[in-house]
């Protein structure tokens, strides 16, 4: 305890203990009982649809009166169709498979022990995230049917949205006859509430920060509890020079252009210099048409000015920087190695992606990139729990231990070793 604030800090240790106390009921729960959890949880969404976008639009108006972008705006805005969405990622969770009590190797022994690793749940994980109110019920989703009790920690501009998103959840476990305390929204706006329960190592077992490098260095310094960092995605796309362009033009622009403020969203392209001639112009003009601001290196933009393209003099600082808008970093590279050094200096291991017709390129770039995701002839926007199988994910781990890139159910377990004898003893 800090001692800075006796009040709250008694009120999150309270917080954390019955997240404390909940996991162990979570963590022997069957699984019927945690998907009828999930499944009546995603009703409640649906049913309190009016209350929780009413909510979320108090949000809104707050944040757009507090200058905030259109950006961080998008991230923080729910309509019918995203919370439907949301509800509907519930349900997706409830349908896999339950990872706890999994059996993943089993081997014998010469002096007769029988040796079986089997996945256990964490305990009690504590999110800390900023304005995305559907990773409070998503991440919920996701500790429930691993076994873990979850402390959610929204920051202050969506705390009305993951409140009403939080009660609607609590809901379902109710109907499961599952503690409250399993899927817990900070009902405080206070930063210091945050600081406090990353004290508290006794009671929670890891902390996942979503969000901007202030959020995520603040929970990285502060916290006394092991912490896996979903850190901002620097992604880049490489045009190779065997590329094809209409592969070349469709990736770059669903990258850029689908959700241009999600993580996974292309933030710089680079093109080899051989292709840049035949390739670079045809791109540029669709994510042009598209409404992007193309920021070009010298050579980029002498190529573009020829072709007639719209584009600005990028500055230094634009390589390497998360837009999350509709900007795009460009630079024309001179190979592969090109490609692969400014990946290495700029990148943020979050997706890599490349295009190319070379299956040596391709091979080289999957086995050289440092990237939790690597992409070859795809959009860095499949980078995502869902879209890989996972179902919804509670984040994008750029931080190799204990998981690397979208964690789903799997990645919020861990695994103890379970040995068998027969009254064996060592010598």
């Amino acid at each position: 305890m800090s001692g800075e604030h006796p009040g709250l800090a008694l009120r999150m240790r309270s917080l954390a203990a019955d997240a404390r106390r909940a996991s162990r009921v979570l963590a022997r729960a069957s699984t019927e009982q945690k998907d009828l959890a999930l499944r009546a949880a995603a009703d409640a969404l649906s049913t309190h649809a009016d209350a929780i976008l009413e909510a979320n639009r108090a949000d809104v108006a707050a944040a757009a009166a507090a200058g905030s972008g259109e950006p961080f705006l998008d991230r923080l805005r729910l309509d019918p169709k995203r919370l439907a969405a949301i509800a509907a990622a519930i349900r997706e969770v409830a349908a896999l498979p339950d990872p706890v009590g999994r059996v993943t190797a089993s081997w014998s022994r010469p002096h007769g022990l029988s040796v079986k690793k089997v996945r256990i749940p964490l305990g009690v994980v504590l999110m800390v995230y900023e304005a995305r109110p559907n990773v409070t019920a998503e991440a919920a989703a996701l500790c429930v049917k691993s076994g873990n009790a979850c402390i959610l920690r929204p920051g202050s501009d969506a705390l009305a949205s993951s409140l009403a998103l939080g009660a609607a959840f609590a809901e379902g476990l109710d109907a499961a006859g599952l503690p409250a305390a399993a899927a817990q929204v900070v009902p405080v706006a206070d930063r210091d509430a945050t600081y406090e329960l990353l004290a508290l190592d006794d009671l929670i077992d890891l902390a996942i920060p979503r969000g901007g490098p202030g959020l995520i260095r603040a929970v990285a310094e502060r916290s006394r509890v092991p912490v896996v960092k979903h850190f901002q995605g620097v992604c880049h796309l490489f045009l190779d020079e065997s590329a094809g362009e209409a592969d070349a033009v469709a990736i770059a622009v669903n990258g850029k252009v689908q959700r241009p403020s999600a993580c996974n969203a292309t933030e710089c392209l680079l093109v080899h210099r051989a292709a840049a001639e035949r390739l670079l112009p045809p791109v540029a003009r669709a994510l042009v048409a598209e409404g992007v601001e193309l920021r070009c290196d010298p050579t980029a933009l002498g190529i573009l000015d020829r072709a007639g393209v719209a584009c600005v003099q990028a500055a230094e600082e634009d390589f390497g920087r998360e837009f999350l808008d509709g900007i795009l970093a460009v630079r024309v590279v001179g190979d592969l190695d090109g490609a692969l050094a400014h990946i290495a200096r700029y990148g943020s291991l979050h997706t890599e992606a490349i295009v190319t017709n070379d299956l040596a390129a391709a091979r080289r770039f999957e086995r050289e990139v440092e990237a939790s995701a690597v992409m070859i002839n795809a959009s860095t926007r499949f980078n995502d729990g869902g879209e890989l199988g996972l179902g919804a994910e509670i984040g994008i781990s750029t931080t190799k231990l204990h998981a690397f890139g979208p964690m789903g159910l799997e990645e919020l377990t861990t695994q103890k070793y379970v040995v068998e004898g027969r009254g064996n003893v060592r010598t």
